[in-house]
C-alpha cells in the first residue's frame, strides 16, 4: 500500500470520527460554535488529501498537501480546546489526539518528500 494511500485512509477515519464528535457535542452539551469550527478543519484535512492525488503539478501536490497539514495543525488545536473547557473526556480526547498526532507526523513526512525530491530533481536537471 502506497503511504499516501494510508494518509488517505486514516484521514477519512479521522474526518468520520470528527462528524461523530460534532454530532455529540450538539446533542450532549448544545455546543455548535466549536463544534463546527472542528468539523469544518477535520474534515478538510482528508478532502485537500485526497484532491492532491490528481494536483496538477508538484507544486500544487505540496500546496495542498500544506494546507491539509495546516488543518490538522488547527483540529489539534480545536481538539485540547474542547478538552480543556471539559467538552470531551480524557479517554475520549486521548484516543482522537493519538489519530490526529499519526496524521501530522505523516504529513509532515510527505510534505519533506516532497520538497526533497523537488530539490534533487532541481539540482540534476542543472
Amino acid at each position: 500500500m502506497r503511504h499516501a494511500t494510508i494518509l488517505e485512509e486514516k484521514s477519512y477515519l479521522l474526518a468520520l470520527r470528527i462528524v461523530k464528535l460534532s454530532q455529540y457535542l450538539g446533542k450532549t452539551h448544545n455546543e455548535y460554535v466549536l463544534s463546527k469550527q472542528i468539523l469544518r478543519s477535520g474534515t478538510s484535512i482528508g478532502a485537500l488529501i485526497r484532491e492532491s492525488r490528481y494536483a496538477q503539478s508538484r507544486a500544487d501536490f505540496l500546496n495542498k498537501q500544506m494546507i491539509a497539514l495546516k488543518e490538522a495543525n488547527e483540529t489539534e488545536y480545536w481538539l485540547h480546546l474542547l478538552k480543556e473547557s471539559e467538552y470531551l473526556s480524557e479517554k475520549m480526547f486521548d484516543s482522537m489526539s493519538s489519530d490526529m498526532t499519526e496524521i501530522l507526523k505523516m504529513l509532515v513526512a510527505s510534505t519533506k518528500k516532497t520538497k526533497g525530491s523537488k530539490i534533487k530533481q532541481s539540482k540534476s536537471t542543472q
